[in-house]
């Protein structure tokens, strides 16, 4: 072995152990947020006869199909002070009821009794937001003791908050969506409307009740001696209110009545995006982990990356020799058609001479993914992001060259794009190269970090450097000057809160990612994305309005 083959074994195997690590460490948190409450919570719960939320949708789905989890660290270090709430206190997957796909929601009763907190709004937003944009049958598994009231400000009165929830269901009832709510635990004050919004509703006898108003509050308000189950138990909401359709014995059985409604459903028009038989990739998908490297500034070959995650290792490059630090293509992924736009992280030499950046959009490359959107748009081809961006490339040759100009055509074919798109955030994801590359704010149907994913405005190093640039400015102006040790301490200070924000651990507690996924489940999230999305057959002309060309 040559001291060159050495020298990139040694490389590729430091970076498949540091992956590794942090892929093992995200899997332990995520054992640890399983168990919801914690052991004697569940313990409790199972006491009441009642199983725990993630029991209930194992129970529910088909056994040995796919499935993916939505927001698993939704909540992760927020919320401290009242003892945090471990993905957010509601458990949402996708995955295959009775061989239909669909998304499930499940309050979980061991974090506060099922209490939403403000991320938990949010969450079942975004479970809500999947199932109208992909016309996706949606299941509620209701246990919820109602509003966290330590924080009801919010969560109860603004337009993204808890009453979005029910006006969603009204949206998705006029759309035709399949809803079916199983009342199996507390489902109180404004919540109660969510059973009878849905198109049909259960509930499970001694367990599960429904109410505006508890015992308690009702003997506050108008001096009335109830019990609960009397005022909304499952007798009393299936034999006298008609509220709920089913009345079940225990969770089991409700579960198995859920899946026998969800066989009977018919077959609708779907959006008609191609797939052939799948394929596995002919390059071996784990040297994934020892070819992305390390270092967020390390260059790397980003197609060897794109060769193991498509169907046969076959890629039909679009544009190979111009633009080059963006890669697009066409290729399938799990059999299904895709168009992918990926961030080139190679150092790059053209023609002329000139050195291009890899992760940096320049004015060609903006022009070439353009195009290439229009053509996947003209095509009816999904679109794959694969984002590992500094931003667009800056100073005096990039502006006068209209790089704005260049920028704003990308974001506009991308924002109105009208087929599906999916963003995967590989490394960096800096600034308005986020958005370029199809960020949170411009609706792909499902966004999804690596262990090694940053989300920021710009890296922890340089953030620091702008800022202490400008406040050595702002003293000389005041005739003063920071001292060594203040440049050092102000640097650092900046970096560190930057470096923590940029975690992709905080953006995934915050729903700007949906899940953080080993590498290796790239192609799953794709495939099952798609699958989602091919419930929704395409409505709206592809329109991108007014561009400067």
């Amino acid at each position: 072995m040559t001291k060159t083959n050495k020298k990139q074994e040694l490389i590729f195997n430091k970076n498949e152990d540091e992956i590794k690590l942090k892929i093992a460490a995200l899997n332990r948190q995520i054992d640890k947020i399983s168990l919801g409450g914690g052991e004697k919570r569940i313990e409790k719960h199972h006491s009441k006869g009642k199983l725990t939320a993630r029991e209930r949708i194992d129970l529910l789905l088909d056994k040995g199909a796919d499935r993916i989890e939505i927001g698993v660290f939704a909540g992760y270090g927020m919320y401290k002070e009242y003892g945090g709430c471990p993905a957010a206190g509601v458990v949402v997957v996708i995955g295959y009821v009775a061989e239909k796909q669909c998304i499930v929601v499940a309050n979980d009763a061991t974090v506060k009794a099922g209490a939403w907190f403000p991320i938990t709004g949010k969450k079942n937003l975004r479970a809500q937001e999947i199932a109208i944009e992909n016309k996706l049958p949606i299941l509620y598994l209701v246990d919820s003791a109602g509003v966290f009231l330590p924080l009801q400000d919010e969560i109860f009165p603004d337009k993204e908050n808890f009453g979005r929830i029910f006006r969603n269901n009204a949206v998705m009832s006029s759309m035709g969506i399949t809803q079916i709510a199983a009342v199996m635990g507390s489902c109180v004050a404004g919540g109660a409307y969510l059973p009878i919004m849905s198109d049909e509703s259960l509930i499970v006898d001694k367990t599960g009740s429904i109410f505006l108003a508890g015992s308690y509050l009702v003997k506050a308000a108008i001096g009335e001696n109830i019990d609960n189950e009397t005022l909304g138990g499952a007798t009393t909401h299936t034999e006298i209110s008609g509220v709920c359709d089913y009345k079940s014995p225990d969770d089991k059985t409700c579960l198995k009545t859920i899946r026998d409604i969800m066989d009977k459903i018919g077959k609708s028009e779907d959006a008609g995006f191609d797939r052939k038989q799948p394929s596995k990739p002919k390059l071996d998908e784990k040297e994934i982990y020892g070819i992305f490297p390390e270092s967020r500034n390390t260059p790397y070959r980003t197609l060897s990356i794109i060769e193991r995650l498509v169907d046969n290792s076959e890629f039909t490059e679009y544009k190979e020799g111009y633009g080059k630090t963006i890669i697009c293509g066409y290729a399938r992924i799990d059999g299904w058609a895709v168009g992918i736009v990926a961030n080139n992280r190679e150092i790059i030499k053209t023609k002329s001479g000139e050195v291009q950046f890899g992760g940096v959009i320049y004015s060609d490359s903006a022009d070439k993914s353009a195009r290439f959107i229009m053509n996947c748009n003209q095509k009816k081809i999904p679109l794959v992001f694969l984002q590992d961006v500094s931003g667009f490339m800056v100073g005096s040759r990039s502006e006068h060259g209209g790089i704005i100009k260049d920028g704003a055509k990308l974001v506009s074919t991308m924002a109105n794009s009208v087929v599906p798109k999916f963003t995967i955030i590989l490394g960096n994801s800096y600034g308005a190269g986020n958005y370029a590359m199809c960020g949170k704010a411009y609706d792909p149907r499902l966004i999804v970090g690596w262990p090694t994913a940053q989300v920021a405005v710009m890296g922890g190093a340089q953030a620091a450097k702008v800022l202490l640039q400008i406040e050595v400015a702002s003293k000389k102006a005041k005739g003063e000057e920071l001292t060594k040790k203040e440049e050092d301490d102000l640097y650092n200070k900046v970096k560190e809160k930057y470096d923590n924000q940029t975690k992709p651990l905080y953006a995934a507690s915050r729903i700007w990612l949906d899940a953080i996924i080993d590498p290796l489940d790239t192609r799953k999230w794709i495939s099952m994305g798609i699958d989602a999305a091919n419930h929704a057959p395409i409505e709206k002309a592809y329109n991108v309005g007014v561009m400067q060309t």
